[in-house]
């Protein structure tokens, strides 16, 4: 159970329209960059909704047994193990699967039934299929920016669901978010927002993936606890974005132009 209020800042009625879907026996589906506040928003909506949150970070190990449950041997014997999907169907709790296409086909497989207007659970191993109770919700999330045809989500899953895309902030509400969760002054916020606009702008020349909300977070709390702001944006976020020299010394010269 999430006890304290999650700071979240809503972008565009996501949490309303959330919550009607959860009323509506709906799963929803998250996507967008890393670090921009997909499980903040889980976090946040399992607190309004007062269910609890299991959340499972996908892998490309990640098995149907791992999400399901297994049998074990305990004192000789074999016992059954429910999974966190299974016990949060038993629990009436809110499942977030974090980066699905991570996962196995094999294994998203296993939610379809969850995902439709049966919103049941085949347990093979046990010979039994559960069905979920009115407070259980899905929730699945990914990364655009990470597609490739191997790791997609397939139009038979993907339409199963409730889609939102999560993006960065506009910058004022980007740096009300790191001013909030910091604790620095929002004219300094407002700086690491620049750096992180600037680093985004590199996406397509030869950085992966700009400087998350997260990032900005983090080297706001070094600035906080007195660690130079040059220095705290080099250790939070330049040398965590990319080991290319060339493309340090790049990120390096904006914070300093910042900075």
């Amino acid at each position: 159970m999430i006890t304290e209020k999650p700071f979240y800042l809503e972008q565009a009625n996501e949490l309303l329209i959330a919550k009607t879907a959860y009323h509506n026996r709906l799963p929803i589906l998250l996507k967008g960059p890393t670090g921009c506040g997909k499980t903040r928003f889980m976090q946040r909506l399992a607190w309004e909704l007062a269910r609890p949150l299991i959340t499972v970070s996908c892998h490309d190990d990640l098995s149907t047994s791992d999400l399901v449950g297994r049998f074990l041997i305990k004192g000789g014997e074999a016992v059954w193990m429910d999974g966190p999907l299974t016990t949060a169907i038993r629990a009436g709790a809110i499942c977030y699967l974090d980066e699905i296409v991570e996962a196995r086909k094999d294994t998203t497989v296993v939610i379809h039934p969850l995902a439709d207007d049966r919103r049941e659970l085949p347990i093979e191993k046990l010979g039994e299929t559960l069905s979920a109770p009115p407070e259980f919700m899905l929730a699945i999330s990914y990364n655009p920016g990470y597609q490739s045809v191997l790791k997609d989500l397939k139009q038979s899953t993907r339409q199963r669901f409730v889609s939102f895309e999560f993006n960065y902030p506009t910058p004022e509400l980007e740096a009300s978010i790191v001013q909030e969760e910091s604790g620095i002054e929002h004219q300094l916020a407002l700086k690491l927002v620049r750096l992180a606009a600037m680093t985004r702008s590199l996406k397509d020349s030869g950085l992966q993936e700009g400087a998350s909300t997260r990032l900005l977070i983090h080297a706001g709390k070094l600035i906080k606890s007195n660690i130079p702001p040059r220095t705290a944006c080099k250790a939070a976020i330049t040398e965590t974005l990319t080991d290319d020299h060339e493309m340090l010394a790049a990120l390096e010269e904006m914070s300093n132009s910042l900075f």
